[in-house]
């Protein structure tokens, strides 16, 4: 089956370019957790979701799936490539709004991103963000929260094992920029894909445009 969106290749940057009618209203990239790719179910529906909104959405491959490995513990390319595909968008896009978006590990490295550059993006959407690993609540990914000063958008299912609800929302305070949390009950780690509907208005919710 082909994918939806046009196929979009750069140095480090490699997905599905989704362009709507018109001038878009914003810009969104998505990426993939580490188990995934850019034909994830919820990216897809996702990507086609914020295109009917008017959004120009690209849904990419972070580096180190396009080299066919696993997720590496210097994430630096990964974040090379997140913010390759942002420059793209906002010159295809100019004057628009621009949004980082990734399901846990890829959301992850976007709030690293803009931790270390609050100028990359506008806002934020993190789907699942991987606060801990499973079972193991004493390690916290959370030591670049102190410095995320960018909007932040958090959509997290109830029974997600990366983090609870309730940890999740002890852990917002550290970022001094607006968060918005949106739980989704009944879900895990894997979002369904029948969310995606809803993210481009609570996106729009969440940053107040």
């Amino acid at each position: 089956m082909k994918s939806p969106g046009k196929r979009f290749e750069r140095p480090l940057i490699r997905g599905f370019l989704h362009e709507p009618e018109g001038a878009p209203r914003g810009a969104i990239v998505l990426f993939h957790g580490a188990g995934g790719n850019c034909e994830g179910k919820l990216l897809v529906a996702a990507a086609a979701a914020f295109c009917k909104a008017g959004f120009l959405a690209f849904r990419g491959d972070l580096p180190f799936r396009q080299e066919g490995k696993s997720p590496p513990r210097n994430s630096e390319k990964d974040r090379d490539g997140i913010r390759g595909a942002a420059e793209e968008l906002r010159a295809l896009a100019p004057g628009a709004r621009l949004y980082l978006s990734g399901q846990s590990y890829g959301g992850r490295q976007c709030t690293m991103l803009a931790a270390e550059d609050s100028s990359v993006a506008d806002g934020l959407m993190l789907l699942s963000y991987p606060l801990h690993p499973p079972g193991n609540p004493q390690k916290p990914r959370t030591e670049h929260f102190p410095s995320l000063r960018t909007t932040a958008l958090f959509v997290h299912g109830m029974r997600d094992p990366f983090g609870t609800i309730e940890e999740l929302q002890a852990a917002l305070p550290l970022i001094p920029a607006r968060t918005t949390l949106i739980p989704v009950k009944s879900a895990g780690h894997s979002l369904p894909e029948s969310i995606a509907p809803s993210l481009p208005e609570w996106l729009s919710d969440a940053m107040k445009f």
